[in-house]
């Protein structure tokens, strides 16, 4: 009895033991794994000459009306898609405070001239007076100094109602230029507040392509260089010509502003606000003209607003590497710094990539 009961227990601990083991084991490869991975060499390709960009179709001359008084917009005149000649009248602010006022001008008006008139009869009769030795010289200086006090006081008068003519023609808006009504974002009875856009006018049969090009390509453009412009929502291939060029991007977030103006005898059918297509020759430099790396676009990985890629270390685990990319063509990225032409990296993974991870090429 007591052989079998030996020989139990010592089967139920190598069973124990060998689970154990077995269990480990189990852990130790799950934790090790290493990832399949495929590399790949980047691409060459010759740099392009050809620069291409997107932009929307606009008016040369456009402008936001406001108004430079705050008040009730009393009645808009106009609506959208309005033919406005130069000084018509657009909307009327209410002026009931600045009529209130300009009542009160014209009354410091009047009484301003009436002491004017009495001080310049004072100061005749005392000159008069003083050139027969009836009046001292004290009395002369008193008499012309209130003739010109009245005449100051006559013109600052005469100034306050400039003032009220010039507030009178804030609260009639018209346009400045002759063109058509494209937007309207007031109506009778809104409160227009000084700066804010009440309409806006542009001036038709003069349009020009808006659009911006990247801080590796804008030394490349100058003014008179043609661009090929493709419009798509109505079919038409325009050739254009660069007119100005922005020297900054500090609040485009490194992207440079071009102007196109467009032929006028190629402008029908064509509308403000349509979205076009641009591309243009730009001349590269000598030292531009070598390849490019080329790599798939869905090799980079992307965090906020960072590009990378993964590479092998030499322990053989996974390294992710910051890159900066170029141009896009096609299903290929270039990448401009962060990778050499003949290095390799990680084209796919059959498994989630990550620093440190290990790794088995395939």
């Amino acid at each position: 009895m007591y052989k079998i009961k030996h020989i139990l227990l010592v089967m139920l601990l190598a069973t124990g033991l060998y689970s154990c083991g077995s269990n480990s084991s189990a852990n130790e490869d799950f934790s090790t794994k290493p990832v399949s991975v495929k590399l790949a060499t980047p691409l060459g390709g010759n740099r392009s000459d050809i620069i291409a960009a997107s932009g929307t179709v606009e008016a040369v001359k456009s402008a936001q009306i406001a108004t430079r008084m705050m008040g009730t917009i009393t009645k808009m005149y106009v609506d959208i898609g309005d033919h406005v000649k130069k000084g018509q009248l657009l909307f009327t602010i209410n002026a009931a405070d600045i009529e209130a006022k300009g009542g009160q001008v014209s009354a410091n008006i009047a009484q301003a001239k009436a002491t004017l008139v009495n001080a310049k009869k004072d100061y005749d009769r005392f000159t008069t007076l003083f050139k027969e030795n009836s009046a001292t010289a004290k009395e002369l200086d008193n008499a012309t100094l209130q003739y010109k006090a009245a005449q100051a006081q006559l013109n600052a008068a005469k100034q306050m109602r400039n003032e009220v003519n010039a507030n009178m023609d804030y609260a009639r808006v018209t346009a400045p230029f002759s063109g058509t009504i494209t937007q309207k974002m007031m109506d009778a009875g809104s409160l227009a507040n000084p700066g804010m856009p009440v309409l806006s006018i542009e001036q038709p049969g003069d349009l020009q392509v808006s659009t911006t090009i990247s801080e590796n390509d804008i030394d490349r453009i100058h003014n008179g260089v043609v661009a090929d412009v493709h419009i798509a929502s109505v079919g038409k291939d325009v050739q254009g010509i660069v007119t100005q060029i922005s020297l900054s991007s500090a609040q485009s977030d490194g992207q440079f502003l071009v102007k196109i103006s467009l032929p006028q005898k190629q402008q029908e059918g064509i509308l403000s606000g349509m979205y076009a297509n641009v591309s243009f020759e730009g001349k590269r430099k000598v030292q531009d003209s070598t390849q490019q790396i080329m790599i798939p676009i869905k090799s980079i990985v992307h965090k906020d607003e960072l590009s990378g890629i993964y590479t092998v270390s030499a322990n053989n685990t996974a390294l992710l590497r910051w890159i900066r990319t170029g141009e896009i063509v096609g299903n290929l990225i270039e990448v401009q710094s962060g990778l050499r032409a003949n290095e390799k990296f990680i084209e796919q993974a059959n498994g989630r990539l990550y620093n440190g991870v290990p790794v088995k090429v395939l």
